[in-house]
């Protein structure tokens, strides 16, 4: 049984009604990135208010991490069972409701449960993923650039949250944290439901860049969401593409989300930074990265995915081999904010196009979401790693110089990934 779908007063744009729902998945996604950042700035709070260790609250965020990209596959193929809107609201929702239940948390595992196991599971279904749907359902023309600014709304979650989020944190009083992310949440689920439509054809447009005067592509049949999301793997799973693929988005997730974006606060208060100050910091990487990424998917769709992993890869291994070297001056820190900000997630244009000419348009949303989760087992592993290493050592040096070091590897790998159609379509 479908939802009626109410009046949408903006048809009239036609064809670039398609920009209309990219702004409300971008908001989407970026209220998402908020969510996934909230972490980094409850770590040190949540310690002095309840006494958890690090470990603690580490493997908390590293449940959401994972999860967040568990999640994504499964995302995919409820949006082809169900359809977009529902998903987005229904996420929306639990991320909403779950966010709210941590302000009244009092042992580890309430917040194992709302910031691990239920924000995971609402932010994954509001991730790269949907960004993927979206831009194949609505655009022929330009995915690559939309798709770079659909992956930048992360950047911006960061730079509009963290600051703000950092300075509720330092306040005395946590929970103010958790009510601003879940009153954002909360404030999209009506904007989702007017103005979000499943596909073009459902309001009688077609996509950006498509012939208006062709007829629709014909709705792919509905399967089950299970059979879609494992039989999509098991064909990739097949192919050295997809391996590839992974190993990279692996690494992508262990530099990034897991590493810098859990720990670098921790870090930087290790030598005297302030909360707010350090916040600063990966806001500025927000500044760069919403250029960088969105830079990357105009590249994409002009030159070899393969060489800009390369490049991308490269940069921030280096990068984070260089960090804990620094000097933590202002100018040494600023100098790193710009390098890992330009690429921070300027990979998901690449390696998205990689896997839609790989897997072809129906199946490479489902076949991205095995390599988000891919990236996300990174992004965990990383955020559980370094809390332990930071315990046991006193220091986070040996977890950035390994992390910088399979930024390296990941940067030969890129290389060796094919561009030809590797599994055909199921009928």
């Amino acid at each position: 049984m479908s939802i009626a779908h109410p009046p949408i007063p903006f048809r009239r744009a036609g064809q670039k009604y398609a920009f209309v729902v990219v702004g409300v998945i971008f908001l989407a996604l970026l209220v998402s990135a908020g969510l996934r950042a909230s972490p980094s700035v409850l770590l040190v709070p949540l310690e002095q208010s309840f006494g958890w260790n690090r470990s603690t609250t580490s493997f908390s965020a590293a449940v959401g991490i994972f999860l967040y990209g568990l999640v994504g596959p499964f995302a995919a193929a409820a949006m082809e069972r169900f359809g977009v809107r529902r998903v987005l609201i229904a996420a929306l929702s639990v991320m909403s409701l779950s966010t709210a239940a941590s302000a009244y948390m009092t042992q580890p595992w309430h917040l194992l449960l709302t910031w691990g196991v239920f924000s995971g599971v609402g932010s994954g279904a509001v991730a790269v993923v949907m960004g993927a749907t979206v831009v194949n359902r609505w655009f022929t023309k330009h995915r690559g650039l939309m798709m770079g600014l659909l992956t930048a709304s992360t950047a911006t979650g960061t730079l509009i949250f963290l600051p703000i989020l950092a300075a509720l944190a330092s306040s005395g009083d946590w929970t103010r944290v958790v009510w601003t992310v879940a009153g954002a949440a909360a404030a999209l689920v009506p904007v989702a439901w007017w103005l979000v439509p499943d596909r073009p054809a459902s309001v009688g447009l077609v996509p950006f860049g498509s012939d208006p005067h062709e007829p629709p592509a014909p709705a792919t049949p509905r399967t089950g969401m299970i059979a879609a999301t494992f039989g999509a793997l098991s064909r990739a799973a097949r192919t050295r593409t997809f391996w590839f693929l992974f190993a990279t988005f692996f690494i992508c997730g262990f530099t990034t989300n897991g590493l810098v974006g859990t720990h670098l606060i921790a870090l930087c208060g290790d030598h005297g930074m302030p909360e707010v100050q350090a916040a600063g910091l990966l806001a500025i990487m927000g500044i760069f990265d919403l250029f960088g990424t969105t830079a990357s998917g105009w590249l994409t769709d002009r030159y070899d995915p393969r060489k800009l992993l390369f490049v991308y890869y490269g940069l921030r291994g280096l990068a984070l081999i260089y960090l804990p070297y620094s000097d933590f001056s202002f100018y040494g820190l600023a100098i790193f904010a710009v390098f890992f900000g330009l690429d921070w997630i300027a990979t998901v244009p690449p390696t998205l196009r990689l896997a839609t000419e790989a897997f072809g348009d129906r199946e490479a949303p489902i076949v991205f979401g095995w390599i988000v989760a891919g990236h996300q087992l990174g992004a965990a592993s990383a955020a559980w790693m370094a809390g332990v290493v930071r315990e046991s050592q006193g220091s986070y040096l040996m977890a950035f110089v390994a992390a910088g070091a399979t930024g390296l590897i990941a940067a030969v790998i890129a290389l060796l990934i094919g561009r030809e159609r590797v599994v055909a379509q199921p009928a």
